[in-house]
């Protein structure tokens, strides 16, 4: 079992940057997939970056692309997205999530994801 908590979230200006963090426990992070979406109201939930296990592989939503950057410290069990040159549209509840079995490819789909955190609130408004 994988559990995931997210934090990090809040309000940021358009232009602003904020950086999220997942909390992993119940598994070494070399030994799953990772990935983050989003989800704004009433919208379907939405890719926004993922690794393969062992991170030889990225990769992004292109509404994200450039401007955010998925990463993770082994050591403190974390996985981090950071969000630059944030816009309105990026407005959404962030959620990380985690396969139960490593790929050599990145997983886009949500479906490929068996863990998911509670998810944190991310408002970019002036």
């Amino acid at each position: 079992q994988v559990r995931l908590v997210e934090s990090g979230g809040g309000l940021v200006q358009p232009g602003g940057s904020l950086r999220l963090s997942c909390a992993v426990s119940g598994r070494m992070m070399n030994t799953v997939n990772f990935a983050w979406f989003r989800q704004a109201p009433g919208k379907e939930r939405e890719f926004v970056a993922a690794n393969n296990w062992d991170v030889t592989k990225t990769r992004y939503g292109g509404s994200v692309k450039d401007r955010f950057t998925i990463s993770r410290d082994n050591g403190k069990n974390t996985l981090y997205l950071q969000m630059n040159s944030l816009k309105p549209e990026d407005t959404a509840v962030y959620y990380c999530a985690a396969t139960r079995a490593i790929s050599g490819a990145v997983l886009v789909p949500a479906r490929s994801y068996d863990y998911w955190g509670q998810g944190t609130q991310v408002t970019v408004s002036a």
